[in-house]
């Protein structure tokens, strides 16, 4: 049975109604709760976090902030698939639940890193969670190779300077013809400047970080990292998009 079989077939055995279920998950992830601190009024912390792992499996939550991604770029009069991007990562700290981690030196966190990639106007394209010791130029690629079939128009990417060099252009020639863009803090400048195209991804960050569940990686596995932070791109996405 496939996945949308399967998830029909839990629908159905289900005495919950999906939007509750998804309400509490919504809930853990904005409180940054842990499972059993869920509150009664929802569905019972089994139930949710039945769901919770069986929409991680299957992916849902990527296709979904891939439908609302397209959804929203129309909504505001842009083509649904975006022709450009901005990459950045993020390095986080891990918890004693363990699961693979790594030492950013740079950043000087033991963790994880979520390296995102945004259209030009701020929203999540798409997400890879990798361990820390992944330097950006290294990671990218992961980033990158996950979009070409989804996204046959994105080619061009802007980038900080820890994604130049011939590493990254030659891992990138052998998944596509890729165009870097380097944007450069000025060697003139003082204190904070926000930096064209830059400031894009770095909006996003901060604006997954105001889910607590997000402060750091308090998750075991990638997969459940991973998932967390597509559910709160897909907040995001639904909120914009009820607005307009």
């Amino acid at each position: 049975m496939g996945s949308a079989g399967a998830v029909l077939s839990a629908s159905i055995a289900c005495e919950w109604p999906l939007r509750r279920i998804v309400e509490a998950i919504l809930y853990l992830l904005r409180g940054g709760l842990p499972w059993r601190m869920l509150p009664p009024c929802f569905p019972p912390v089994s139930t949710v976090r039945r769901w919770f792992y069986l929409w991680r499996d299957n992916r849902l939550w990527l296709s979904l902030n891939h439908a609302l991604l397209l959804i929203g770029r129309e909504a505001v009069g842009r083509e649904a698939s975006p022709s450009a991007g901005v990459i950045d990562s993020q390095s986080v700290k891990t918890t004693e639940s363990g699961g693979p981690r790594g030492y950013d030196a740079g950043k000087k966190t033991k963790g994880r890193k979520r390296h995102i990639l945004t259209d030009t106007d701020g929203n999540l394209v798409h997400a890879v969670i990798h361990t820390a010791d992944i330097q950006d130029r290294d990671g990218a690629p992961l980033v990158l190779a996950e979009i070409i079939k989804r996204f046959p128009w994105l080619r061009h990417v802007f980038a900080d300077g820890g994604y130049a060099g011939d590493k990254l252009r030659q891992a990138l020639h052998r998944i596509g013809k890729w165009t870097v863009e380097i944007v450069k803090r000025s060697d003139v400048a003082k204190g904070f400047v926000v930096l064209p195209r830059r400031w894009v991804v770095e909006r996003t960050l901060a604006w997954l970080n105001r889910n607590r569940r997000l402060a750091k990686d308090f998750e075991q596995t990638i997969a459940s990292a991973t998932a967390w932070l597509f559910i709160a791109s897909i907040q995001l996405f639904a909120r914009r998009i009820a607005r307009l």
